[in-house]
């Protein structure tokens, strides 16, 4: 699927909420800038009071939990060392609760993903636009 603008990337974002049930995990891949960030936003101001504005990648916490009916945990892995740091700050159990995981970089804890984890693969391509791939493990 090809994006055009932002706009296009959080309505994604926001149509994929309507169908993210507790206990999913969506791992979203891609590079800085890529646009993870901004389809975050379309699903976490779908589901959960909270403007987009508000909404920003946890680089220096890790984790953003978002009140909702379904709790929605938005991790920001990027400075992760490795898995054993992720378990040992105890975030493992956040893949196993009723909430919804939403992960960036999730290439630093592939092998804690649960099986049924949605995969969400952005690319830049061709200026402002980006390819988005969607696959399940």
């Amino acid at each position: 699927m090809l994006l055009k603008t932002e706009s296009e990337t959080e309505k994604f974002g926001s149509e994929l909420a309507l169908k993210l049930k507790p206990r999913d995990v969506v791992a979203l891949h891609g590079d800085l800038g890529a646009g993870k960030t901004t389809l975050v936003k379309g699903i976490v101001e779908m589901l959960a009071s909270v403007s987009k504005r508000e909404i920003q990648s946890p680089t220096f916490t890790y984790l953003s939990i978002y009140e909702a009916q379904t709790p929605i945990f938005h991790f920001d892995l990027y400075r992760l060392k490795d898995h054993n740091a992720f378990i040992q700050m105890g975030f493992l159990d956040y893949l196993n609760e009723e909430g919804i995981c939403l992960i960036e970089w999730p290439d630093r804890i592939a092998s804690l993903l649960p099986e049924h984890t949605l995969h969400i693969k952005l690319v830049h391509f061709e200026g402002s636009r980006r390819k988005i791939d969607v696959y399940k493990t």
